[in-house]
């Protein structure tokens, strides 16, 4: 695959291992759940790098000191339904506070053409950093979607998180939207005839919820 400026794959051992048993398909559904928070939050530490911060005054039992702290309601959750609600208590472990808006998507089984049949937002998003977040980056229709929507809403800050990522997909949302950082924990081997990755772990969606 090309190489992007705002593309990150993450190389992270324990990421590795987490991945592993994702995969697996005798791994259960609340393994998996909270699997796929675990790895969220770690992905959204390595994110925050450049988190704008501001100065505060805190009193230790000693002196008053000047420190730093993330802004209050400065970060807002997207994610993309349904499989990206797995992901929104990952991120929520690193900022609790933050609102958390919805997009629902869904992929026509013939054309593999992402619609558009849900959006609701958080009162001023369009100043927030948003994270929108989907545990699978296949095709990348869905994701460049919802990223088109949110910008229309005037969101300027906005970063994509993805647990597995194929080729096609990550390519195609890092071209399209190259003002948008692109973090995905792994990238997998491509997609098969019917848009699936591979060799991925199934329907995200499926195995969070227990649909399948």
């Amino acid at each position: 695959m090309k190489k992007y400026d705002n593309v990150f794959i993450f190389d992270h051992p324990l990421i590795k291992h987490k991945i592993s048993i994702l995969r697996d398909k005798k791994t259960g559904m609340k393994e998996f759940r909270e699997l796929i928070e675990e790895i969220t939050t770690m992905m959204t530490f390595e994110s925050m790098r450049d988190v704008e911060l501001v100065p505060v005054r805190v009193e230790t039992p000693l002196e008053v000191t000047t420190q730093y702290r993330v802004p209050d309601e400065s970060v807002a959750i997207v994610p993309i339904l349904r499989a990206g609600l797995g992901m929104v208590n990952g991120v929520h472990k690193v900022f609790p506070t933050a609102r958390v808006g919805h997009i629902g998507m869904y992929r026509d089984e013939e054309t593999l053409q992402p619609q558009e049949y849900y959006c609701k937002l958080p009162e001023g998003i369009e100043k927030k950093t948003v994270f929108l977040v989907d545990p699978m980056l296949a095709t990348g229709g869905s994701a460049c979607d919802a990223l088109d929507a949110l910008k229309k809403r005037g969101c300027k800050k906005i970063k994509f998180m993805a647990i597995i990522g194929a080729p096609e997909g990550v390519s195609k949302v890092a071209e399209a939207h190259p003002d948008v950082p692109v973090y995905v924990s792994t990238l997998d081997r491509g997609l098969n005839e019917n848009g699936y990755i591979l060799p991925g772990l199934g329907d995200a969606g499926d195995r969070l919820y227990g649909t399948k």
